[in-house]
């Protein structure tokens, strides 16, 4: 039987302007399209005014999350994807 696995990505918008709201509402569709179950969502202050997304989500350890950092990065109004943790659940 296939364990569950948990990882965590840091989506930094181009500009404090961006809408945090529509990256995170993205980020969620992208997890449950690929079969993931989401997590948590947290709003990061960084510096400036700037404020990353942080998308933390469990998935099954049989698949490969490679992909989803791409797909993190072609949100609208992200301007990088970083996997920043990822472990073994259960």
């Amino acid at each position: 039987m296939a364990g569950i696995n948990g990882a965590k990505y840091k989506l930094m918008p181009e500009s404090p302007e961006v809408d945090l709201g529509a990256i995170e509402e993205a980020a969620k569709k992208i997890v449950e399209e690929f079969g993931g179950t989401n997590k948590e969502y947290e709003v990061q202050p960084i510096a400036f005014g700037l404020k990353a997304v942080i998308v933390f989500f469990f998935y099954p350890d049989d698949q490969d999350i490679e992909p989803l950092e791409e797909k993190f990065a072609s949100i609208e109004g992200v301007a990088s994807c970083e996997l920043i943790d990822q472990r073994k659940i259960a």
